[in-house]
Formats: structure tokens, sequence, C-alpha cells
């Protein structure tokens, strides 16, 4: 269910929803003149390397996507940047500090959760892991992997948006040059 579904009553004033703006973007309440729009959350992941040129994968341990392959990555907090999110997330997931931080690609995703279904926006970078031996499987993780990118089949990736980063990845770095 997207979340504009959700809003069955004004947040302000409590006044019903109008039937007619149900589902409707931004929300506007018909009493007090209330709006809220409904922007995605935006998330940041990175494809991390060791200097193999390895690459590394989580296995997710929970929905969605569980099994899943992914990268490390998650929804930014307020009052971080992209950057400073996907570094916090890395460190809870992984264990790894990252530089050499660059933006590969962004795409929309939908992020199922319980009952909703949230509308992302997925930022991918990529970046070289420190220490890579010290990579351990932390939050939300059931194992991790380290592969050639190139070996990463598209059926094992955790979301569409992951797909779209990969293939970004492989066009701009083509193994076959």
């Amino acid at each position: 269910m997207h979340p504009t579904e959700h809003f069955k009553y004004c947040p302000r004033c409590a006044a019903p929803r109008a039937a007619k703006n149900s589902g409707e973007m931004p929300f506007v309440c018909a009493r007090c003149g209330f709006t809220y729009y409904f922007n995605p959350a935006v998330a940041a992941a990175a494809f991390i390397f060791d200097s193999e040129g390895r690459v590394l994968l989580i296995r997710r341990a929970k929905n969605p996507a569980a099994g899943k392959l992914g990268v490390p990555g998650g929804f930014i907090d307020y009052g971080e940047s992209a950057e400073d999110g996907m570094r916090r997330e890395v460190r809870e997931e992984v264990g790894l500090e990252i530089d050499r931080i660059q933006f590969l690609v962004s795409f929309p995703n939908q992020y199922q959760y319980r009952e909703v279904t949230y509308p992302v926006v997925d930022l991918y970078f990529t970046a070289d892991a420190v220490r890579p031996r010290s990579a351990r499987p932390l939050d939300a993780v059931a194992g991790i992997e380290w592969r050639f990118p190139i070996d990463v089949p598209d059926e094992e990736c955790a979301f569409d948006s992951m797909r779209v980063a990969l293939a970004s990845f492989l066009n701009l770095n083509d193994p076959h040059e």
C-alpha cells in the first residue's frame, strides 16, 4: 500500500480525508488546508572494492529480499549527507571504513516494509575498503562475499536498482576492453 493511502485523516485537524482526494499527491486537507507532500525516501549504498577489484556483497538477513545479494547501504537520516549516511550504514552492516567515494548512479526503488510500499531514490557509489579483511556480517547481514562485479548474476540481486547500478558500473568499466 502506498503511503498516501494511509492518510485517512488530516494529521493537523483530524478531518476525514475527502473521498475524491484519496491517494492524490500532495495530501491537502479540505477543512484546514494542511498540505503534505509524499516525497521519496533516500537511500545510499556502495560497491566497495578490495585491492584485487572484487566487490563486497552482503547476503540480506531480512525482508525485503532476504537471502538475496545486496551491497552495504541504507536509508539516509535527517541532517546527513548521502556520503555520511552511506559511511554510517557500511560501518553498521559490515564494520568497514571506506575512502575514495565516487557517485555512480541513482535509480528509483520500491521498498516494501510491513504493509507500506515506500518510494525510494537509491543513490549508488563506488568506494575502496580501507581494510577489506576486517569486513564481517553485522546488522541485518546473513553473510558477506567478495566477487568480481562481472560474476554477480542479475537474479541474485536484491533490488532492481542494484541491477541498474551494477550494469552502469560494468558499462563504465568494461572488462573486455
